[in-house]
């Protein structure tokens, strides 16, 4: 059995303002560190193979928290880097719903189809994380590994690994500190893109 423990990034200030932080490099909060900390904490048991962390401040800084005393490195990988949302960058979720309404509504209805302005794709974004879990699962076919990255990459992450779809973006971009456990079973039965 292989098991991928996703975990989201304590909160930084704009997680905390409510803003969209996507692709911008930014450190935890204090909230966001205890945030860190109390998952860390939660985790602490758990025999990590491996931990792999989207390539920002917030992410890493989990990602040692999470490791603590553990005899293992964290592996910064850029095919985890954020969704770059644009011209969305530093403005307030609730701007966008005010501002675009339609396209707010189509984030919360099918966030794979959307693109903020001069951004990137949702489903650019899920190419490109795609070929990212490729070379960590052919790595490690049994054992557990976290993957320290902020959403809305850790929804499609989650969408990728469990077959489902994905949820709405905004609440997604709400869920900071938290973390969930994704059991994959043999090879055979993981999802196909794994192993092409």
């Amino acid at each position: 059995m292989f098991r991928v423990v996703l975990v989201r990034p304590g909160a930084t200030e704009f997680d905390q303002q409510g803003r969209i932080k996507g692709s911008l490099d930014m450190p935890l909060c204090d909230h966001g560190r205890e945030q860190a900390n109390h998952a860390a904490k939660d985790l602490q048991e758990v025999d990590f193979e491996a931990v792999y962390t989207a390539p920002c401040e917030s992410a890493i800084e989990t990602a040692k928290l999470l490791i603590g005393g553990r005899k293992i490195k964290n592996k910064v990988i850029e095919g985890l880097r954020n969704v770059d949302h644009g011209l969305w960058h530093g403005k307030l979720i609730d701007e966008v719903r005010r501002q675009q309404p339609r396209v707010y509504k189509k984030g919360q209805d099918s966030p794979g189809d959307l693109c903020p302005p001069g951004g990137e794709t949702m489903e650019s974004a899920k190419e490109r994380v795609q070929r990212a879990l490729q070379k960590i699962i052919r790595k490690h076919r049994k054992g557990s590994v976290a993957l320290v990255i902020p959403d809305p990459l850790a929804s499609i992450v989650r969408s990728l690994l469990s077959g489902k779809e994905m949820r709405d973006l905004w609440k997604s971009e709400t869920d900071a500190g938290t973390w969930e456990c994704l059991e994959l079973c043999e090879p055979a039965t993981k999802p196909q893109f794994l192993f092409v």
